[in-house]
């Protein structure tokens, strides 16, 4: 395998960092599901921790870090589930932390970021402003910016996923990773791709928010203008240049998938798993759904990557379920 940015020492070094509340979560096969779905399901779960989603395995890692050499400041931007994970480890290793955010972001996340204890600032459009105002705090103050999927140590950090899946002896073919900024598939797919080089390691997005798989099928940077999408974990316009190299490596596949088909998985977790996940935690589900033939008879995992959803808004989409 030609070499990514990740290091798979450093990864396995990651996971005596992390808290272990955070480590060795539920992998699962979920049979209420195989008959809806027509294959054989795991569940990796990663919404049953303090801060509902997987980013604290990356953010425990940088506060780890900076607790280390003596730092005190840390600013990122996050659509929330970032900020959280980030504020929970910050709080645990005395560190400030600051999350910029936009201001149309889950109100559930905005309001969980500010109960651990981080300052939180919003801005007036999406999380490529909020990314901006964030690397501007740090320059200014001259902190340490984090930067999702761009710093290694949220890659590596999610990539500890990757080693658990592997250790698991598996007999699964495909995982199924939903696609963001990029952290998560690059992580776990390079540990697949170097401990487990048959499985199929496949990437999804929304429709609605289709620049990083644009960009992996042109092998070049795809930006957009917009996003519309209700899975705002993964809703990014820019992809980072070297992100995209590092999936190129790891990704076979990376599709996309429709508004209604992620609804739909949201109300299959529910109702066949009694899972309550946000819309990216659903992509891989909503894949399933979309192209049967293409797993039939298969094994697949499918990561659960976040439960952080609005009560309201959850409510609308899975109504007839309850």
């Amino acid at each position: 395998m030609q070499e990514t940015r990740l290091d798979t020492a450093r990864i396995r070094a990651a996971r005596r960092v992390i808290d272990p509340v955070f480590l060795d979560t539920p992998l699962y096969r979920c049979e209420a599901l195989e008959s809806v779905l027509g294959c054989a399901v795991s569940i990796k779960l990663e919404t049953a921790n303090p801060v509902r989603s997987f980013k604290a395995r990356g953010t425990e890692v940088i506060a780890s870090l900076l607790a280390d050499n003596g730092s005190r400041a840390v600013v990122c931007a996050s659509a929330g589930n970032l900020g959280q994970a980030l504020a929970w480890s910050g709080r645990c290793r005395g560190l400030d932390v600051t999350v910029v955010a936009s201001r149309f972001a889950t109100r559930t996340k905005l309001e969980r970021i500010r109960a651990l204890g981080a300052r939180l600032e919003l801005v007036d459009g999406d999380h490529e402003l909020a990314r901006e105002r964030a690397a501007a705090i740090a320059r200014y103050d001259r902190i340490r910016l984090v930067e999702d999927s761009l710093d290694l140590e949220t890659c590596e950090g999610a990539a500890t996923i990757g080693l658990e899946l592997t250790e698991a002896a598996p007999s699964f073919d495909t995982v199924l990773i939903a696609l963001g900024g990029g952290a998560l598939a690059t992580g776990v797919g390079h540990v697949l791709k170097e401990s487990a080089p048959g499985v199929e390691v496949i990437c999804v997005q929304p429709l609605g928010a289709p620049a990083l798989t644009h960009s992996w099928h042109q092998r070049c940077v795809v930006t957009t203008d917009s996003t519309d999408t209700i899975a705002d974990g993964v809703a990014g316009r820019c992809p980072i240049p070297a992100v995209l190299g590092d999936l190129l490596l790891v990704a076979d596949d990376a599709v996309l998938v429709r508004e209604a088909s992620i609804i739909a998985g949201m109300r299959l977790l529910l109702e066949h798993a009694g899972l309550v996940v946000e819309p990216s935690a659903a992509l891989g589900i909503a894949a399933i759904l979309e192209d049967r033939d293409r797993f039939a008879g298969r094994h697949v995992v499918t990561i659960l990557c976040g439960s952080n959803v609005d009560v309201d808004a959850y409510r609308r989409w899975c109504a007839p379920v309850f």
